[in-house]
């Protein structure tokens, strides 16, 4: 009868193998914790630029309220429409006094003719800088 050679575990090779599962286990724990470093991380930098948008925007708003207003014209009407276009349309309106049609003003400032005049006129009309007196007639409002 014969016995199946059992040989006993080699000391050496169970402590390397052991130093093997740890060492796996360790890097494991290494890189899990890195990810959360890296997810931190990302968060830390969103919040530090939230406190500087909100430190930009304290600034801001300290600065503004120490300027001096600029004061307002009371008898320019605040049109909001820069557009140069727009002034002509109201320098015109100043300079003649009356009432004009959109056909009556001939600006180059407006590309494709009558249809953007008229817009241009319904759109300060609108916002009471102009008053539209009947259909496509306009004129400045009385003081």
């Amino acid at each position: 009868m014969t016995r199946p050679d059992t040989h006993p575990p080699d000391p050496g090779t169970w402590l390397l193998d052991r130093l093997d599962a740890r060492e796996q286990a360790l890097t494991c724990q290494i890189e899990q914790t890195q990810a959360e470093i890296d997810t931190l991380t990302a968060r830390l930098g969103e919040l530090t630029q939230a406190v500087e948008h909100l430190r930009i925007s304290r600034k801001t708003l300290i600065s503004l309220a120490e300027e001096d207003p600029t004061p307002v014209d009371q008898d320019a009407p605040p049109t909001g429409f820069d557009h140069p276009a727009y002034r002509q349309i109201l320098t015109v309106f100043g300079e003649t006094g009356g009432c004009l049609r959109a056909r009556d003003l001939d600006l180059p400032l407006i590309s494709n003719g009558i249809q953007n005049v008229r817009a241009k006129l319904k759109r300060l009309a609108s916002r009471g800088i102009l008053v539209e007196t009947e259909p496509d007639l306009f004129t400045q409002p009385l003081p």
